[in-house]
């Protein structure tokens, strides 16, 4: 924990990072867990396409309307607390001068004396709902890696902001850290997914130490289960391909399958059809 220091901001931004609004939920969550100001948000005409992401108009009680531009806000815990404290960053994804961007936020983070960092993201993935969400975890800091066991990021390809400021951050001195929960692809219509929300802030506690109350999220998760499962049952090409991916999933999670093991499973996944009747996501941004 003492790695990450005891003021640490959780970053999370819709669009491309953000499959079933997982990421950005939890994100959600943890600010209105608890007392929160505003104490930056970037200028939404340097950054923002409005023909991509238009602002928004809503209704007041008194049927009021109301404009909200899109934005990227950090935000400060109010109270003081024992141990780590969590400030929250959040937003939606710019269109442009992504340097820029992350040099702003970045330059914010130091002045709010934040020492470390914790980006969430969320990705279509070929696992099944019926499982607990994996969570990828892993940081390019040599430090973090060796003190809380996280991962060294492979991939190469097109990366999203949560990268770009990630590693921004790590160049001013922020250690950083990334968790990506895998959405099931099949599950597009089943939006939001609390379930994937949940597991990120498990392991936001598990990085941290900060405790985040959960409120109706369990119950929500289990809901959210439960209407999928009643979809899966009127279509049997789709429990099928749930049956397999739940096969794949217990062979890779039992304690006694050797690396053979696996790969012989996924292979005889593969040649069943493994793509099921929906499509993949986007390529695997985990390890970006």
């Amino acid at each position: 924990m003492d790695e990450l220091g005891n003021r640490v901001l959780i970053v999370a931004f819709d669009g491309w990072n953000d499959a079933g609004e997982a990421a950005s939920a939890a994100a959600a969550h943890i600010k209105e867990s608890g007392a929160y100001r505003e104490v930056f948000a970037v200028d939404p005409e340097l950054y923002f396409d409005y023909q991509y992401t238009r602002p928004q108009i809503t209704l007041d009680a008194d049927g009021s309307r109301t404009l909200t531009w899109p934005d990227a806000t950090l935000w400060r815990p109010l109270h003081p607390a024992d141990g780590t404290r969590l400030w929250v960053l959040s937003g939606v994804e710019p269109a442009r001068a992504w340097q820029s961007f992350a040099a702003e936020l970045v330059d914010a983070a130091l002045t709010e004396g934040i020492t470390g960092i914790v980006a969430l993201g969320s990705m279509m993935s070929d696992v099944p709902h019926t499982r607990p969400i994996s969570v990828f975890a892993g940081s390019d800091n040599d430090s973090l890696r060796a003190a809380l066991s996280l991962e060294k990021p492979t991939y190469e390809g097109p990366a999203g902001i949560l990268s770009v400021l990630t590693a921004a951050a790590e160049t001013a001195g922020i250690p950083t850290a990334a968790l990506w929960a895998n959405v099931p692809h099949y599950v597009a219509g089943h939006t939001p997914s609390p379930k994937a929300t949940l597991a990120l802030l498990d392991r936001v506690t598990d990085l941290t130490g900060a405790v985040v109350a959960r409120g109706e999220l369990p119950a929500q998760a289990l809901a959210w289960e439960a209407s999928i499962d009643a979809a899966a049952a009127d279509d049997e090409e789709m429990t099928e391909y749930i049956r397999q991916l739940e096969q794949t999933r217990d062979t890779w999670d039992s304690p006694e399958a050797s690396g053979d093991a696996i790969a012989q499973e996924f292979e005889r996944y593969l040649r069943r059809g493994g793509e099921g009747p929906g499509k993949p996501g986007p390529p695997d941004p985990r390890r970006s």
